[in-house]
C-alpha cells in the first residue's frame, strides 16, 4: 500500500504503477485500456507492477483526466454458435482499430435478470459504453436505468428508450430467401424457425410467412429448431418424409446442414427433390454437399458498424440517430434448383 501524506496508507494508484513500472501515467493508462500502440515489452512491465501492487485496474477510469476507460463492454449469449463469434470478433477488431479495449459479459439465458447482471458488471467495470448482442424481447425498469447510464447500442433490433440500433434486416433475409425459391418454380416453402424468444428468429418467420402469402401460397406449418444441426436434423426427417415438400426456408445455416444430412438419409436428393436456402453465410457453408444457397450476414460489418455508432455517440451525447439497417445478401450455390 502506498503512503498517505498524512500518515495511513492509501490504495496505490496510477502513478505508483507508473514509478515501478518505469514508465508515464500516460503508458499505464493506454496499457490497461488495451491501447495497441503500447509495446508488449512495455505492457507486460505495467502489468507486472500491477500485480505487484495491487492496482484495481478498475480504478483507471475514474483516475483519467478524461474521464474514460477507453474500454467497450459487450453483453452476449454464452454459446458456440458461429454467428454470436464473428459477430463479437467483428466488435473487437473495430475497437481495437480505434484503440479501445473490450470486455465482455455473457450470459446463459435471455432472462431479463440475466441480462440486468451483465449490464451491471459492465456498468461497474466503468467501461464507456455497451453493445448489447443479445435479444431483448422483455425490458425491465433496471435495463432501463442501465441503459440510460451507460451509452448503449443494441444490434439484434431490440431497443429499450435509451439505446440506438444495429440490425440486420432479418424480415428482409427472409423474404429474398423464399422468393427465390418460389422464382424457382416451387409451389411452397417449408420453413425450419429458430427459437420463438430470439427476435431474429421471429423476424425470419414473419417475413416467410409475409411473403408466401403475398404470392397467394399456401403456408405450412412451421419446424420448431433451436440453432443446433441437430433440430435441423429432426426437422429434416419430418420433411423428408413428406412427398409435396420440394423447398424448405431455414432459419440458420447450421440447422441447414442438419436438414441436408437428415434429407440425405431418407434418400432425398438436394436439390432435385428438395432444395434448401438457409441463413448467415458461415465458412462450412461453401463446403457442405452440396454447397449451401444462403443469406449472408455481414457480421463483421455489423460489429464495426455497432462501434462506430457508439464511439460517435461518446463523442457527442444526445445526437439523435435513426437505426441503421444492415442489408443482407443472397449468395446462390448448388443447394437450390428448379423443381
Amino acid at each position: 500500500m502506498a503512503r498517505r501524506s498524512g500518515g495511513g496508507e492509501r490504495p496505490p494508484g496510477m502513478a505508483d504503477v507508473a514509478r515501478l513500472a518505469g514508465v508515464s501515467a500516460q503508458t499505464v493508462s493506454r496499457a490497461l485500456s488495451g491501447h495497441p500502440n503500447v509495446q508488449q515489452a512495455t505492457r507486460a512491465k505495467v502489468l507486472a507492477a500491477v500485480e505487484q501492487l495491487g492496482y484495481r485496474r478498475n480504478n483507471a477510469a475514474r483516475m483519467l483526466s478524461s474521464g474514460r476507460s477507453r474500454t467497450l463492454g459487450v453483453v452476449t449469449l454464452a454459446t458456440t454458435f458461429y454467428s454470436r463469434a464473428a459477430l463479437t470478433a467483428g466488435i473487437e477488431n473495430a475497437a481495437r482499430d480505434a484503440g479501445y479495449a473490450v470486455s465482455t459479459a455473457t450470459t446463459t439465458s435471455l432472462d431479463t435478470s440475466a441480462i440486468e447482471a451483465a449490464l451491471s458488471r459492465l456498468a461497474e467495470q466503468g467501461v464507456d459504453g455497451v453493445i448489447l448482442s443479445v435479444p431483448l424481447i422483455h425490458s425491465s425498469e433496471r435495463i432501463e436505468q442501465l441503459t440510460r447510464s451507460v451509452p448503449t447500442i443494441t444490434i439484434d433490433g431490440s431497443r429499450t428508450d435509451a439505446t440506438e440500433v444495429v440490425a440486420v434486416d432479418q424480415t428482409l433475409a427472409a423474404r429474398v430467401a423464399t422468393r427465390h425459391l418460389l422464382d424457382l418454380g416451387h409451389s411452397t416453402v417449408w420453413h425450419v424457425a429458430g427459437p420463438g424468444e430470439w427476435l431474429e428468429a421471429a423476424s425470419r418467420r414473419d417475413g416467410w410467412r409475409t411473403t408466401l402469402e403475398e404470392a397467394g401460397r399456401p403456408v405450412p406449418p412451421p419446424l420448431e429448431g433451436d440453432w443446433s444441426p441437430a433440430s435441423g436434423h429432426r426437422g429434416g426427417l419430418v420433411l423428408g418424409r413428406i412427398p409435396d415438400a420440394t423447398a424448405v426456408f431455414v432459419a440458420s445455416d447450421e440447422m441447414a446442414f442438419g436438414v441436408i444430412r437428415a434429407l440425405h438419409e431418407l434418400g432425398r436428393r438436394v436439390p432435385e427433390d428438395v432444395s434448401v436456402v438457409g441463413v448467415d453465410d458461415i465458412e462450412l457453408a461453401a463446403y457442405c454437399t452440396p454447397p449451401l444457397t444462403t443469406v449472408a450476414q455481414p457480421f463483421a460489418q455489423t460489429g464495426a458498424l455497432a462501434v462506430t455508432r457508439l464511439l460517435a455517440h461518446l463523442a457527442e451525447p444526445g445526437t439523435p440517430s435513426e437505426p441503421a439497417s444492415v442489408e443482407p445478401e443472397l449468395v446462390i450455390r448448388a443447394s437450390t434448383g428448379p423443381v
